[in-house]
């Protein structure tokens, strides 16, 4: 047990117990060395120096902070209750039970984490009116209630606020039954009958912690290794779930994966072979801890056999409670590469440290995403005030992953995207500002000339689904431009300015530890931005396409956000240290409006826009590839599908093993996976006997149309 007082030395659990848990055999029952044993001591005392772990009087605060939140839903349920007729003694009997999940359920949650709460009631007190209206109005006048924001329509509906400074999100679920008893089972799948999809999303946070905690070998182990996981996915940008990454509950069922494939491991062994095991992952083979159950209610659960939609998914990661689902759908194929990368860099410090050539704290080191990259888009978001801003911001964060898909779809997957799951505000702006940022490359490995990328149509896409959301007010705006790596924000980096440029040698050692060196794509060779307005420019339309409605703004123009903008590979002989070779700008002001409410005429818009982004000469220097793309025809969903993918088969038909042996020997040094078959996949998958083509369901007339413009350099 690890505390903020002192470390207690893990004993080496048992050897070989006879309960198999998960749905193989596991790959090594082999115990703790006394250099495990002391790895894992030396990364206990590092996450607590870290500040991983609360204090005793915060842990007694949240148990208050609870209580007082039972019992003012309990007093809720008696209201309503009384108001809608019924007898005195239901009154007395009415109730309502207060259940938590996630981090805090499974005991790894962090000073100043949130707490998620279900609270489940009757079937008479319904969530539409009498959740988000009559208990949202009980909250509002409580004076320990701050920052409440209602979000009914999310895929999960969920209030959120501060109680007494502690973030709370709250769901709620209405079981049939008059009377909740207060010994409820949340595990018992009759709760389930006679409700609706969003009661069962709301009750299965609960339900999969629950089974979570029934399904590792050593609750103790898995907690230490799953904070560790968390802290290092924050670390290195890939914790997000709402972004295209993975959030909590997918971290967990990933890390209690790995605790049952070595079921007597400590946590520094767990951390190394979780590095190990999904370095090696073919996805999209699913990771699953028990076996996916049917069942009378007739939910439906992930079957890449049976549903079409599911066979889109390029990392599932399935929950172990009925009805069984993807926990990890929002995941894209240029987030999935992201966290690829990352895999393969913590699988690569994790054996230095087992070789006692790094120690834990590299593999904490944080991701470096603005030295990454060689070109951004930048999403500024402005309001009239904080609370405008914090609506405003959570509808556009959960539409920033559709940008990345819509890019995916329009460019055939050519163009990768990694969106960044940081917010950054610039606070020398007078009204409320945040910004979003995601790195843009040319797909590597692809040797193609005269490639151009076209995305105005992507961008303005994004933009009219941004301005449907229904509770806009003046003042709301979103400004979407190309700024090069030289143009970003001082307010972007941790001390407010610019890193200095690194000289040619430590630039390459840098860009040798970086997982993702975008040395493919470069930048102007000059070191001067030419402004000026150009109606035509070689046949493409730069002029911005007229919003929906014009809105007015309340905030100054961004800096260095002016858009759109044309990138142009040319010929170049400046040097390496004398500029970015290969690419030359030409940046068009067409969108002249300020954030101060002024606009020019012609130009007046609501957002800034990419144009287009073009390549001529070697593809080795070429930053962005190939020629507009026309989606004409294309009737596929953005949620949930991709063109071009290269993923293999989603489920292997004969179930294989992998032992301790192929996992230590085999392909660990440089991560690289083997798709033609020769390799066996990690899990066995023994639920699936069938192999699923990743292009299957998919309508081959529905094909983007592209124009593709060779031009000869040489």
């Amino acid at each position: 047990m690890v505390s903020s007082e002192g470390l207690i030395a893990p004993l080496p659990p048992p050897q070989a117990a006879a309960r198999q848990y998960g749905v193989t055999k596991p790959i090594s029952t082999a115990g703790p060395t006394e250099a495990d044993i002391q790895r894992t001591l030396e990364l206990e005392k590092f996450l607590v120096d870290a500040g991983l772990y609360e204090s005793k009087e915060d842990a007694d605060k949240r148990e208050e902070v609870l209580h007082r939140i039972g019992q003012i839903v309990k007093d809720w349920v008696k209201q309503l209750t009384r108001l809608r007729g019924y007898t005195d003694q239901m009154v007395e009997d009415a109730n309502a039970l207060i259940f938590t999940f996630g981090s805090y359920r499974l005991g790894v949650h962090g000073p100043g984490a949130d707490i998620d709460t279900l609270c489940v009631g009757p079937s008479y007190v319904n969530r539409e009116e009498d959740f988000f209206f009559i208990l949202h109005n009980i909250l509002a006048e409580m004076e320990e209630v701050t920052e409440l924001q209602p979000v009914p329509d999310a895929h999960v509906p969920v209030m959120k606020f501060k109680f007494d400074g502690i973030s709370i999100d709250l769901l709620y679920a209405s079981i049939s039954l008059l009377v909740v008893p207060e010994d409820l089972d949340i595990s018992d799948v009759s709760l389930l009958y006679d409700v609706d999809e969003p009661t069962v999303r709301s009750l299965n946070g609960c339900r999969v912690a629950d089974q979570i905690l029934k399904l590792v070998p050593n609750i103790e182990h898995f907690c230490t290794t799953l904070r560790c996981l968390k802290f290092w996915a924050k670390r290195r940008g890939v914790y997000s779930n709402v972004t295209g990454f993975l959030g909590g509950v997918n971290w967990a069922l990933l890390v209690a994966r790995v605790c049952q494939l070595y079921p007597n491991a400590v946590p520094s062994m767990l951390v190394s072979r979780f590095f190990r095991v999904y370095t090696q992952w073919r996805w999209p083979n699913p990771v699953m801890l028990c076996a996916i159950e049917e069942d009378e209610l007739g939910f439906s659960v992930w079957d890449p056999r049976k549903n079409p939609r599911d066979r889109t998914h390029h990392m599932p990661i399935i929950t172990p409670a009925y009805p069984c689902m993807n926990s990890s759908y929002n995941v894209s194929q240029s987030t999935l590469r992201v966290m690829v990368e990352q895999f393969r860099y913590g699988n690569k410090i994790c054996e230095e440290v087992e070789l006692n050539k790094a120690r834990w704290c590299g593999l904490f080191e944080p991701y470096l995403f603005f030295e990454s990259y060689k070109n951004y888009l930048q999403v500024d978001i402005v309001a009239a005030d904080v609370d405008d801003l914090r609506a405003w911001k959570g509808w556009v964060e959960s539409r920033l992953r559709q940008l990345t898909l819509m890019i995916e779809r329009d460019t055939l997957g050519m163009l990768q995207c990694h969106p960044y799951p940081h917010e950054y505000v610039d606070m020398n702006k007078q009204c409320a500002h945040g910004a979003f940022f995601m790195g843009l490359q040319r797909k590597q490995g692809e040797k193609t000339q005269g490639q151009q990328f076209d995305i105005r149509g992507t961008v303005d896409e994004f933009r009219h689904s941004i301005n449907m959301y229904l509770f806009w007010k003046p003042g709301m705006e979103i400004y979407v431009s190309h700024v090069r790596r030289r143009q970003l924000p001082p307010y972007v980096f941790p001390d407010g300015c610019k890193r200095p440029r690194p000289s040619r040698i430590m630039a390459q050692q840098q860009a040798d530890k970086l997982p993702y060196d975008d040395g493919e794509v470069s930048v102007t060779g000059s070191g001067e931005r030419h402004l000026k307005r150009k109606k035509d420019l070689d046949g493409v339309d730069v002029n911005q396409v007229m919003p929906l409605e014009k809105r007015q703004s309340l905030s100054p123009q961004p800096r260095d956000s002016v858009s759109p903008v044309i990138i142009s590979d040319k010929a170049s002989s400046a040097s390496p240290e004398q500029s970015d070779k290969g690419f030359s700008m030409e940046v068009v002001e067409s969108n002249k409006r300020t954030l101060s409410g002024e606009t020019e005429p012609e130009y007046a818009s609501n957002s800034s826009t990419i144009t287009n982004v073009t390549s001529k000469g070697s593809c080795d220097d070429a930053g962005f590839g190939s020629v507009a793309v026309s989606s004409e025809g294309n009737t596929r969903s953005v949620e949930g599908s991709s063109v071009g993918s290269n993923n293999p088969g989603y489920l292997q038909g004969d179930v294989c093993e992998a032992d301790s042996e192929s996992l230590s020997d085999n392909g660990c040094g440089n991560g690289n996976l083997r798709q033609d078959g020769s390799q066996e996949a990690l899990e066995p998958n023994a639920a699936f006997g069938m192999l699923l083509n990743s292009n299957e369901g998919v309508n081959s007339e529905q094909k983007a149309v592209i124009r593709l413009s060779l031009t000869s350099t040489a």
